[in-house]
């Protein structure tokens, strides 16, 4: 459980570490056991091999003996000859009656641990039951190992004569040597590549890593109250990309409720503060039209500058209430717009008729088609264009180019119409293009900015959109809203 309370990272770093080492020290158990194994079978193997050929000369010497083939003429047989049998093939030899009592020996001196008089009842009974007549016994005395084989010796008619034993010394020293040369060889190799894997596992736990801990650092740092950074990573693993992906995914769901929930909070509050403002200043307008209206009348008109006096008083109070009332009406027309009616309208002739109403020279409409039809409130459709040009024109006059220019388009594309309003004026600074659709933003000294608010307003209604491109040469406001086919 501690190991999983790890890091990722760590835990991938020790897994790699752990399987190289795991893997080492497998592959030296399997190896040492298979030293061992060999070596068995190379022991045995060879004792077999010298028991056959120590057999096959002691059937030499029994075909050639002029004593007879008998189990007590076998001292005399092999009187001499067992020494040479020993000599040629480097190997005690002891011969026993079928009772296993020592008959010859070329040493009977040599194992007398270990060699008895008598072979013991237990072997006599492997022996005799043993399939092809032969057994070898493994034993150890004093740290070195033995194998000592049992075997039939017999006549020319297969008749057992005797039992063949030959104790053998199982020198295990150049096996051992091979063994530790090996591992020696082995255990350079596997630390070297335990040194590559620490160094892959240190990198590749990093690179793995490296694109959680970033996505673990940007979703800490999220917040629904500011705009927050994408997840941008190159080479990263399909599991990690499907990751970042939907993390992408929920920042941009997020940010548009984030911006919808705002313009929805910001619509509210000033539509309830136009209703308001709209209240508290069309109350007094007419009373003060009235009063000032009376004090014409009934002023003394003896009063040689009476005329002057009361033509200036008017019309202060005139210009005021006249801004008074523009105000008023401003933030009403946000406020409160006027219930829709939908009708079908020609695009084009709409635009045409909302562009007589501007007196400038640099309006230029465009439009491929004669006729474009829409399910659209004329007035309101006449209110966007006429919002995008008013805006277009005071844009213009902030710069004063020397050739002023405003392009009016009227663009049908499949099953959507676009009306495209480029002009060559100040433009909108980057820090700007956010907000310059909220309803109380505006960069000008004038206007209570809810021109593109109230367009904004407009399209979305009747499922449009509406975009804004600007450069330091031309500025375009785009909006798109469904045709009639």
């Amino acid at each position: 459980m501690y190991f999983y309370k790890k890091s990722l990272r760590t835990r991938i770093f020790l897994s790699m570490i752990f399987l190289v080492i795991g893997a080492s020290v497998l592959i030296v158990i399997v190896t040492v056991n298979q030293y061992k194994t060999e070596a068995e079978d190379y022991h045995r193997d060879r004792l077999l091999r010298k028991e056959s050929a120590i057999r096959a000369n002691i059937k030499y010497v029994l075909d050639n003996t002029t004593y007879p083939e008998e189990t007590d003429q076998i001292p005399l047989i092999f009187k001499d000859k067992i020494y040479e049998i020993k000599d040629i093939h480097g190997l005690e030899i002891f011969l026993y009656d079928l009772d296993g009592n020592l008959l010859k020996s070329s040493r009977p001196s040599f194992f007398r641990d270990t060699v008895s008089q008598k072979i013991p009842d237990l072997v006599l009974d492997k022996l005799q039951n043993s399939s092809n007549k032969n057994y070898i016994k493994a034993f150890e005395e004093g740290g070195q190992k033995y194998q000592s084989s049992y075997t039939y010796i017999t006549d020319s008619y297969f008749k057992p004569l005797a039992i063949l034993n030959l104790p053998y010394i199982e020198d295990d020293d150049l096996i051992n040597k091979e063994l530790i040369d090996y591992l020696y060889r082995l255990g350079i190799a596997y630390l070297l590549m335990l040194l590559v894997a620490i160094a892959m596992a240190y990198f590749l736990s990093k690179y793995i890593t490296r694109s959680l801990k970033e996505i673990s650092e940007k979703l800490a740092e999220t917040r629904f109250d500011t705009r927050n950074k994408k997840i941008h990573l190159s080479d990263t693993p399909s599991e990690i990309s499907t990751l970042i992906n939907a993390y992408n995914r929920m920042i941009d769901e997020l940010e548009k409720s984030a911006a919808q929930l705002a313009a929805s909070e910001r619509e509210t509050a000033w539509r309830e503060m136009a209703k308001q403002v709209a209240h508290e200043i069309k109350n007094p307008l007419t009373p003060m039209r009235l009063t000032v209206q009376s004090f014409e009348r009934k002023f003394d008109r003896n009063d040689p500058d009476i005329e002057q006096k009361i033509a200036e008083h008017t019309n202060t109070m005139l210009q005021q209430i006249d801004t008074l009332s523009s105000i008023s009406s401003a933030f009403s027309t946000y406020a409160k717009m006027p219930a829709q009616q939908d009708e079908t309208l020609n695009v084009v002739k709409i635009t045409k008729l909302a562009l007589e109403i501007f007196t400038e020279d640099y309006i230029y409409f465009f439009s491929e088609e004669e006729e474009v039809r829409v399910l659209f409130d004329r007035t309101q459709l006449i209110r966007v264009v006429t919002n995008l040009v008013k805006n277009s024109i005071q844009s213009i006059e902030q710069k004063n180019p020397e050739e002023p220019r405003i392009d009016v388009e009227v663009i049908a594309k499949e099953t959507l119409v676009n009306i495209r309003v480029t002009d060559n004026g100040i433009g909108v600074p980057n820090e700007n293009k956010e907000r310059i659709f909220e309803p109380q933003f505006t960069t000008k000294s004038s206007g209570m900015g809810l021109g593109l608010g109230m367009v904004k307003n407009i399209v979305e209604r009747y499922g449009g959109t509406i975009s804004l491109t600007s450069t330091s040469e031309k500025t375009t406001f785009e909006v798109s809203f469904p045709a009639i086919l």
